[in-house]
């Protein structure tokens, strides 16, 4: 009699037996294996045996069913196959066995294509630098840290004052990306629904009865702006939350998935205030980046001024296809980083925590709240992002050092004798980033 070994999920370890009747898998109540999924549709897959042997089917269900990772619709069975169902994962074996069987948590290496790939990018990437400069004049280092961020993932929060060209730098680079795109304008009136989408009642041509459809919102593409995110209120906030971390979304009772790669790029007005919405600390954390759009220099203007005013701009190439940002988002996850680079990114994030015995005077006098666990996984991720950047497979200290201030600063929280001494986030970040040594031998002695 056949099997399913859940391997991740609920049911994590657990063994099924399945019955010559085979099993019916789903949210509803009258499923023989019933998984309270949110990506699981009511009635979302069936486990049969017919004249070819054991199959599985998806009942047209709103997120599919993959049959190891390949999206299916019926699928004969074999001996190990993988079938992955919302967030559940089986194993499907022929035979009962003792034997238990456990997930690969082996860590993934880069293969040669992706050592390929990784070298190419150097000229990529100064590729993609020149297309956006035929619309984005400047602002080399803003573009660098929103590719580092979408390369590596995350997702980017661009704060600068009105006119810096913040919209139309993130539409550029997702032409140049090949990427799908869209932009929400937050206003005080905007709802969740707006964003997610909502399910409307319409009647049926063929049959004449009611039912519900599901009309996307805007936050089904690749790439979402979200335009003065803090001119919305939290409610509406709230509802990029899910999207940004989980990616996918929920409307009523269904969860949708949304397509790879998916990213938020949000814009703030940092004067504004009237009328504003300040985002919450937990949702500020969900950014991996917290990008500084300055003003731009004195030939950078003159030439702005110049192109702008004197006819049509040049369009920008496709410089990447969807598949290759995937592909690069695989290969920063792939790319190895020694203890040494983990270290150093931990005792940086540690420094930023006034409650830490080491931390240093700068600390302790200025900071209230110190950045948490996330802030060094994503000084990890940004440092690796930008070594693929340009064409190296190591990562090094001074990857760290360029990455501390756009990942911490929006993650430490000033007390009151900063704000009197005009000391900022990004002051005490700087400092610390001076003061902070790198691990010497001593901190590998064993204990």
């Amino acid at each position: 009699m056949p099997q399913l070994v859940c391997t991740s999920g609920t049911f994590v370890g657990e063994t099924l037996e399945v019955k010559d009747s085979g099993i019916l898998v789903g949210r509803r109540p009258d499923s023989d294996l019933v998984l309270k999924d949110g990506l699981v549709s009511g009635h979302h897959a069936r486990i049969s045996l017919n004249t070819e042997g054991w199959i599985v089917s998806d009942l047209d269900s709103a997120n599919g069913t993959l049959v190891n990772d390949a999206p299916v619709h019926t699928v004969v069975l074999s001996d190990g196959d993988t079938i992955a169902i919302g967030e559940e994962k089986f194993v499907f074996q022929r035979e009962i066995s003792d034997e238990p069987v456990l997930p690969d948590l082996s860590r993934k290496e880069a293969s040669a294509d992706d050592v390929t790939l990784v070298e190419a990018m150097r000229e990529r990437a100064d590729a993609i630098r020149s297309e956006v400069s035929k619309v984005i004049i400047g602002q080399r280092e803003v573009l660098d840290q929103v590719l580092m961020c979408l390369i590596a993932g995350g997702h980017g929060l661009l704060i600068g004052l009105p006119g810096m060209a913040k919209t139309l730098m993130v539409s550029t680079i997702a032409r140049v990306l090949d990427l799908q795109f869209k932009r929400i304008q937050f206003t005080p009136d905007l709802m969740p629904t707006d964003i997610t989408g909502t399910d409307i009642l319409e009647t049926n041509k063929e049959t004449g009865d009611k039912e519900f459809r599901f009309v996307k919102g805007p936050i089904f593409c690749n790439l979402l702006l979200a335009d003065e995110i803090n001119r919305t209120p939290p409610k509406t906030q709230a509802a990029l939350l899910e999207a940004m971390q989980e990616k996918r979304v929920t409307v009523g009772s269904e969860t949708y998935r949304l397509e790879a790669p998916f990213f938020v790029l949000a814009t703030q007005n940092p004067i504004e205030q009237e009328g504003t919405y300040p985002l919450p600390e937990a949702q500020l954390d969900r950014f991996m980046f917290n990008i500084w759009v300055d003003y731009p220099e004195e030939h950078e203007e003159e030439a702005i001024v110049g192109a702008t005013t004197a006819g049509s701009v040049d369009e920008p190439r496709r410089m990447l296809t969807q598949e290759e940002v995937l592909q690069l988002q695989d290969v920063v996850r792939k790319v190895p980083v020694s203890q040494h680079i983990i270290k150093y990114a931990i005792q940086l994030v540690r420094a930023t925590r006034p409650s830490n015995e080491k931390a240093p005077e700068i600390t302790r006098s200025y900071v209230s709240t110190g950045a948490g666990p996330r802030a060094g996984q994503f000084l990890v991720l940004a440092a690796k992002a930008r070594a693929v950047l340009e064409g190296r497979i190591h990562v090094s200290c001074a990857d760290i050092r360029s990455a501390a201030i756009p990942v911490l600063r929006h993650r430490l929280l000033t007390n009151f004798s900063a704000d009197s001494e005009g000391m900022t986030a990004m002051d005490v970040v700087t400092k610390l980033v001076d003061e902070i040594p790198e691990p010497g031998p001593e901190a590998y002695s064993s204990t």
